[in-house]
């Protein structure tokens, strides 16, 4: 062997690091070291946004001083809390439905709408996405209160003689929680559509399938992966959902996030706030697990 050769052999410093960090493995998968340098920033973001506060919170709620259960016991024990639990779970249940009925039809028309038009529409659904949430509920508190627009049509109208109650109801609450998550809804379902190859509808209609059997048959299964994964981050983040609950409910649609911030900031008894808080966690999470393996019967959803 040749001293050139010999030399060739050798790794240099620039190919040890090419083969760290600019190499792809095999099947065009980076090194390991690489991927944990890109990785880090997240997991270090993730580690003092997410897993310390939460670690931090869960740590509270069982060292009361000293550890104890009696913050978890009093959720089950006091029928009120439980209550709240299912009120919440309910409230977001109906306003995922809602965003789902509102905004298919939205995504749909996004998907099949062309030229200037498509612009249009997203620019409807992207706008209320950038604007406030508090913006945004405010907006509903101008329109239902006593003396708001919708009361003083009706009454200048003379369809009625009194202010109708439309705000602080239970009612109020899920309209105005559909109408802020909608945009999370349409985004996925949009995408899901587009997907679609043209000639699959086309193919349907040449076969003899009407315009409402081409939706149920063809277009409607293949949208799927976008349903499911809008009406999973919808009801995900109607759990917890605080601002608009908070401002056009009422004492009787009080739900899990807004009794966890009157226990922090009106009580301070920030134990049982942690154990609230955890309890909703953590049936987020068991729920979202469950709505995964619905997902899984029906197979090819994985990456939902």
């Amino acid at each position: 062997m040749t001293t050139l050769e010999a030399g060739s052999a050798t790794p240099t410093l620039a190919t040890r690091f090419a083969r760290l960090f600019l190499v792809t493995g095999t099947g065009g998968r980076y090194p390991p070291l690489l991927t944990a340098v890109l990785l880090l920033p997240l997991l270090v973001l993730l580690l003092f946004s997410f897993l310390y506060p939460v670690g931090r919170m869960l740590v509270g709620s069982l060292f009361d001083p000293s550890f104890t259960l009696h913050n978890y016991a009093r959720i089950f024990i006091e029928p009120l809390y439980l209550k709240i639990l299912l009120r919440t779970l309910w409230i977001a249940f109906a306003a995922t439905v809602g965003a789902f009925l509102l905004g298919y039809p939205v995504a749909y028309g996004m998907a099949r709408a062309g030229g200037r038009l498509v612009f249009w529409i997203a620019g409807c659904v992207l706008i209320p996405l950038w604007t406030s949430v508090l913006v945004r509920s405010y907006a509903w508190i101008i329109l239902l209160q006593r003396k708001g627009v919708i009361n003083d049509i009706l009454i200048e109208a003379g369809i009625i003689e009194q202010p109708l109650k439309l705000i602080y109801t239970e009612g109020t609450v899920i309209l105005a929680m559909t109408h802020v998550l909608m945009p999370i809804m349409i985004l996925p379902i949009y995408g899901a559509l587009r997907s679609i190859p043209k000639e699959l509808p086309q193919a349907a209609a040449n076969l003899g399938a009407g315009a409402f059997t081409t939706f149920l048959k063809v277009i409607l299964p293949l949208s799927l992966p976008g349903v499911f994964a809008g009406t999973l981050m919808t009801f995900i983040l109607a759990l917890g959902f605080y601002v608009t609950p908070a401002l056009v409910g009422g004492p009787e649609t009080l739900m899990m996030a807004t009794l966890i911030g009157q226990q922090t900031t009106v009580l301070l008894d920030w134990p049982f706030a942690g154990a609230l808080a955890t309890f909703l966690l953590a049936v987020t999470l068991a729920l979202t697990f469950m709505f995964r393996r619905v997902l899984s019967t029906f197979g090819g959803f994985d990456n939902v």
